[in-house]
């Protein structure tokens, strides 16, 4: 992670959720691309903070690991294809995209040239896999009162999380002497068994047996890339987190993010009288 979200939005580590919504809110009224002097570059790393720090369990990530950067430090697009995450949900439900867009488009920071349609917002769902390499999918909405179906194929581009969104210019409701509104992709990702997402890299259990501890060794296992060799160092313990190196998040510039994983000690619910013996003498030994 090259930058510290809690020094970017200018709050204390200890900060509120109301904290961070009244500094993002600040900043986002500041750098908005389509203020007069706004800045597009640092509204998504600001807009990339709030959406790690107003959600509990992605802060908590943060905080635990270090680093967490939606999109796994791959945005989801200019302001094309910009994502705009979680503002209505995960401890922001109260903080409306109107605060921001009503301010910007509708003549709080600059006089609308041409009357604009509503925006549609639609959400699509997504495996594991998919949101991990990325994927082109084809979505499905209605933009007027007809209620005729249309049909696109869209990027989804790789590192995407749940809540995030794509803007999808000028395929909102149209209107009429003005331009159409935009279409917003809100995106769910469906939960792995074993897998989870932190910022580019991938994280997962990794049962360790007590002789493996003990004395190292090598075990395959299944990735989303299919069968690796996994290295394990002998003295491992509880919590240790071992690295598969460019087995994690695909990044637009071609590289991938790491495979962490995160080890739990197997203990035996029943041992012989023959393990327990040579356990004894283990523990004779100090061991």
């Amino acid at each position: 992670m090259s930058t510290n979200y809690y020094s970017l939005l200018g709050i204390e580590k200890t900060a509120t959720k109301d904290e961070i919504k009244k500094a993002f809110r600040k900043l986002a009224q500041k750098y908005h691309p389509d203020k007069k002097g706004g800045d597009e570059a640092k509204f998504k790393e600001i807009n990339e903070a709030y959406t790690v720090l107003s959600n509990d369990k992605k802060r908590q990530e943060y905080d635990q690991f270090g680093q967490y950067s939606a999109g796994g430090g791959n945005p989801a697009g200019g302001f094309g294809g910009f994502d705009f995450n979680d503002f209505q949900q995960n401890g922001g439900a109260d903080f409306d995209l109107g605060d921001i867009f009503n301010q910007f488009f509708q003549g709080g920071g600059r006089q609308q040239r041409v009357p604009k349609g509503r925006d549609i917002y639609i959400d699509i769902q997504l495996d594991f896999k998919d949101s991990v390499f990325g994927i082109k999918k084809e979505i499905s909405f209605t933009r007027d009162a007809n209620k005729l179906p249309e049909k696109m194929d869209i990027d989804i581009p790789a590192g995407m999380d749940t809540g995030e969104m794509l803007r999808v210019r000028e395929k909102g409701e149209p209107m009429e002497g003005g331009i159409p509104g935009d279409l917003y992709v809100r995106v769910h990702i469906k939960a792995h068994k074993t897998m989870k997402k932190i910022g580019e890299n991938i994280v997962m259990t990794f049962p360790v047996k007590i002789t493996e501890s003990l004395l190292g060794g090598k075990r395959e296992l299944e990735t989303l890339d299919g069968k690796v060799t996994v290295k394990i160092p002998q003295g491992v313990t509880e919590g240790n987190l071992l690295r598969v190196r460019g087995k994690g998040i695909s990044l637009r510039d071609g590289s991938r993010g790491d495979l962490l994983l995160q080890t739990k000690l197997e203990m035996p619910k029943k041992i012989s009288k023959k393990i327990r013996k040579i356990v004894e003498e283990l523990e004779k030994e100090g061991i």
